[in-house]
């Protein structure tokens, strides 16, 4: 297989860790290992302390495919793989799933991923926009015209990255529905679900709601805990299940014996783990909405309804490559061109779920009154 470079991967490469402020991250500020041990229960304490560094299971630990099953309606331990981080399963899912002559759907902008890897088996791959000014609305009526005989798969990722769009539970039930009726399936990325602003908007998982629906979940965004490295599918289809996990064994086999029973013991604990990650979030925002605001006529955003980033624009003419790169050499703050996800224009991803935030919008800030004034 050859694959394009991941542009936005290759990005963070190289500036992630060395600048001094990441107002760009995806993820939500990380849990220390301290915090989580202490919020074991006896079984997974001792699981923990008897821990032997050996192989796992491939399919991931009993318990851990128990425990991620039971954050879905109706599902079961057999109806979830896990893998070694999202990234993994999203690998493994387009190249089971896609082959030269198949036609793919994927909603954009996108991580690269849920399109890059399905274009690199050979099949034919259509982008359905979302677009700004449209309050980066799905259109469900575009998916519908763009279905094909040929359409093997139709990557959603809903709350969105990098938008924070969701579209209502009835409307997603509509695009299951819809691609269900085609014979392709829905590769639904749902690595954001549990990080929306109102706990009414959050979506059914697609497993849940159609035998044609696959789920992505990870430990990475709303359970902040990426250096876990744990994802999964969750799907009700049980031959595509084994097909992925034959699949699996050219990759990790399995994943970490102290990064299964690190995410057991988040997973039993997902009431506290969910609400630090909202809390934090939520401050943010707050701050967000007034810095928007005073800045409207230079800076353009959609608020983002979920998740834990936004797709603001610069409304004054500017080079977003240049911009962003100006804005970390003088103040050391970390912003995603749009360009990177191959989107034209002046937008940028902004991340929110970081603790020092507020730090890094206020040197962005500075920056602004700099290139433009002040509002």
């Amino acid at each position: 297989m050859r694959i394009d470079d991941f542009a936005l991967e290759r990005f963070f490469a190289r500036w992630e860790f060395s600048a001094p402020y990441v107002l760009c991250a995806s993820d939500v500020e990380g849990w220390a290992m301290k915090d989580v041990l202490a919020l074991a229960d006896d079984e997974t304490r001792a699981m923990w302390d008897g821990l032997a560094l050996g192989y796992t299971e491939a399919a991931g630990h009993p318990l851990l495919r128990a425990e991620i099953a039971s954050t879905y309606q109706g599902l079961t331990a057999d109806d979830v793989l896990v893998f070694s981080g999202a990234e993994e399963a999203i690998f493994a899912c387009m190249n089971v799933l896609a082959a030269p002559g198949d036609h793919v759907l994927a909603a954009f902008p996108a991580y690269q991923s849920l399109y890059q890897v399905a274009a690199a088996t050979g099949a034919e791959v259509e982008l359905l926009p979302m677009m700004h000014q449209l309050g980066w609305r799905f259109d469900r009526e575009l998916l519908r015209k763009s279905l094909r005989p040929q359409t093997r798969a139709v990557a959603v990722n809903f709350p969105h990255n990098p938008t924070g769009a969701l579209p209502t539970p009835d409307e997603f039930r509509e695009i299951a529905r819809t691609v269900e009726e085609s014979g392709a399936w829905l590769f639904s990325d749902e690595v954001y679900r549990g990080l929306e602003r109102d706990e009414a908007d959050r979506l059914p998982a697609a497993a849940e709601i159609s035998a044609h629906g696959i789920s992505l979940g990870v430990m990475s965004k709303s359970f902040a805990m990426a250096g876990l490295r744990i994802g999964w599918i969750a799907c009700r289809d049980r031959d595509l299940l084994a097909r992925l996990a034959a699949y699996k064994d050219y990759l990790t086999i399995c994943a970490s014996g102290p990064a299964e029973v690190l995410a057991l013991i988040a997973l039993r604990a997902r009431g506290p783990v969910l609400e630090r990650s909202r809390a934090i979030v939520r401050g943010n925002m707050a701050r967000l909405d007034a810095f928007f605001a005073e800045w409207a006529g230079t800076l353009e955003w959609v608020p983002p309804r979920a998740g834990s980033t936004a797709f603001p624009r610069i409304v004054p003419p500017v080079d977003i490559d240049a911009f962003a790169g100006e804005l970390r050499e003088r103040k050391g703050v970390l912003i995603l061109p749009g360009t990177l996800f191959g989107y034209p224009g002046t937008h940028f991803r902004l991340g929110f779920g970081r603790l020092n935030m507020p730090e890094a919008l206020g040197r962005f800030e500075e920056f602004l009154v700099e290139r433009f004034g002040r509002p």
